[in-house]
């Protein structure tokens, strides 16, 4: 069972990045054009043995607004809206996959948004169609969504099954009703519940909860009300986000209360709680948010060191080439980061040019991928190989990062790490701070400053 010291938490909790990539998304620059994609996919296809690949597609649009949400989202009730949407991100969909060689194998494929789920059962079966016939997509893909279970209808769920997908994830926050009203996200258990066991009828292979703490009237007391309510209905697996209250950036997030938040040391005492009930009721702690019973994918990679992380989170496929869909949405290949535009306007006027709608990016150089990889490991396997820099990038690792070991010292100090002369090894307790143990190595925070990441725990 991990061991939660609060403490800690306070001593190492400050605003840093999730390293869902490396660089993050701060350093994308506009001088990365569509045809520097275009370049990279090509060159891609090139390679001896070309990497599988993964498709993400964002669908922007939601019923109604959750206040809390951070997502690239578009509220309406205008189904032309979403219809023609779905036009233009069929002409990304050609223009992608009439780039890959035939033999470029898919293994992966995930939906998000906004709320994919706010499609019409016909709307998903036609782009999950769409999406196989140009595509050569493995008979053992990972196919997953995000489901809202307040927009579902009776076809939702059997139409998703037999469109290939075979994960599925709801988002429910908490069922404190306090808190949901308070974030216009009135959720009731039973609905939850209904369509968990629906998806356990239909066979879904993995069944995911989303929760969020730190919203508006969260406590222990309270929260720990829908942790006793999430563990009798035991998903597959969990994340339990940290709630990021960022209203410059955000600015319908204004409509949340401040005074209604829970102090700094709440959190951290609900973030104890929730990992302690959950290791307590058998989960397996991933890392930083994520949780999954001992005998899923994710557990079983963590133990056997071959965890990785992109934007969908948590993961056990690696070296995948990302392609990624829809309006806001990021690609990842061997050395670039791509962005699609945030604005549907712009999506659309870059693909009716006939180019492919990207607006941001990213070249990585020998630093970035080499630094890269060190936060990646320590993100997901909670160790640095030496030998492995050695043999990947040709450095020695105590020489090229003796700055960073530098900083690294109060948390030697704290037990949170340890050198060895193999390796660095991140201890249990470290694990709840990884973000910022993995911050020494990030070159870009110093110019970044912190005011545009959320807060590490």
């Amino acid at each position: 069972m991990t061991t939660v010291d609060l403490e800690l938490l306070q001593k190492y909790g400050r605003p840093g990045p999730r390293y869902t990539s490396y660089p993050t998304a701060v350093q994308f620059r506009r001088d990365f054009v569509a045809s520097d994609l275009r370049r990279a996919i090509i060159r891609s296809n090139e390679a001896k043995d070309p990497p599988d690949l993964s498709l993400y597609f964002h669908f922007p649009f939601c019923d109604t607004l959750c206040y809390y949400c951070g997502c690239n989202m578009v509220i309406t009730h205008n189904p032309a809206t979403i219809e023609d949407y779905l036009r233009y991100l069929k002409k990304e969909i050609d223009m992608v996959s009439g780039l890959l060689n035939d033999s470029r194998q898919v293994v992966q494929i995930h939906w998000g948004g906004g709320t994919p789920t706010y499609l019409s059962t016909d709307q998903i079966a036609d782009i999950a169609s769409y999406t196989a016939r140009r595509f050569n997509i493995s008979a053992d893909a990972e196919i997953g969504i995000e489901v809202d279970p307040r927009c579902l209808t009776e076809h939702h769920l059997p139409t998703i099954r037999q469109s290939g997908f075979n994960r599925v994830s709801f988002g429910v926050q908490d069922f404190d009703h306090r808190v949901q009203e308070t974030v216009n996200r009135i959720q009731p258990e039973s609905v939850t519940r209904e369509v968990v066991e629906k998806s356990r009828e239909l066979d879904f292979e993995s069944i995911n909860v989303d929760l969020i703490y730190g919203l508006p009237f969260q406590s222990v007391e309270s929260y720990s009300k829908t942790m006793d309510r999430i563990i009798d209905i035991y998903p597959d697996r969990l994340a339990v986000f940290n709630y990021a209250h960022v209203p410059w950036m955000k600015k319908h997030q204004k409509l949340i209360p401040e005074d209604a938040l829970p102090a700094p040391i709440e959190r951290l005492r609900i973030l104890k709680m929730v990992i302690d009930r959950l290791t307590g009721a058998g989960y397996v702690y991933i890392g930083m948010d994520h949780f999954a019973k001992p005998d899923d994918e994710l557990s079983i990679a963590l133990k056997n060191h071959t965890l990785r992380r992109n934007f969908q989170g948590y993961g056990t496929h690696a070296e995948l080439n990302i392609l990624a869909m829809g309006v806001s949405s990021i690609s990842e290949l061997k050395d670039v980061y791509a962005q699609n535009s945030k604005s549907i306007a712009d999506y659309k006027a870059r693909l009716d040019g006939g180019e492919i709608p990207t607006s941001l990016g990213c070249r990585l150089d020998a630093d970035d991928r080499l630094r890269r990889y060190v936060i990646q490991e320590l993100m997901c396997n909670s160790r640095v190989l030496k030998s492995e820099v050695k043999s990947r990038f040709d450095v020695d690792f105590d020489t090229y990062f003796a700055n960073s070991l530098k900083q690294l010292r109060p948390f030697v100090d704290d037990d949170l790490v340890s050198m060895h002369a193999e390796r660095l090894q991140v201890h249990e307790a470290g694990r709840l701070v990884i973000r910022s143990i993995a911050m020494v190595f990030d070159r870009y925070l110093q110019s970044d400053g912190e005011r545009v990441y959320s807060r590490t725990v």
